[in-house]
């Protein structure tokens, strides 16, 4: 069973960056669409970015658009989220999902099959 395992979330001042990473154990990535997510408090999860199997096709969210990049590097099993420009508004939980069809890079939450435990982005104004 695949397991994933999200990093690099941390306080940050607004107009810093972070970059979170997506490390799977248990198994490879390489076959999934993968996707970031988030949750602030009282709110519900929503869409971040995704990236398909390859790489070759990648969905942002127009909030994140020109500020984060997603991307993946299937010889060490991660997916990455670099998040530059930040935003107290961008402060949540971020969650990386996998989706068994590796092909799309969906922005649907309901369509992923797997899921970390978050990691918390904290940015203050």
């Amino acid at each position: 069973q695949v397991q994933l395992v999200e990093s690099g979330g941390g306080l940050v001042q607004a107009g810093g960056s972070l970059r979170l990473s997506c490390t799977a154990s248990g198994g490879t990535l390489r076959s999934y669409g993968m996707g970031w997510f988030r949750q602030a408090p009282g709110k519900e999860r929503e869409f971040v970015a995704a990236i398909s199997w390859i790489g070759g096709s990648a969905n942002y969210a127009d909030s994140v658009k020109g500020r984060f990049t997603i991307s993946r590097d299937n010889a060490k099993n991660t997916v990455y989220l670099q998040m530059n420009s930040l935003k107290a508004e961008d402060t949540a939980v971020y969650y990386c999902a996998a989706d068994r069809m590796g092909w799309r890079s969906s922005k649907n939450l309901r369509e992923y099959d797997l899921w970390g435990q978050g990691t918390q982005v904290t940015v203050s104004s």
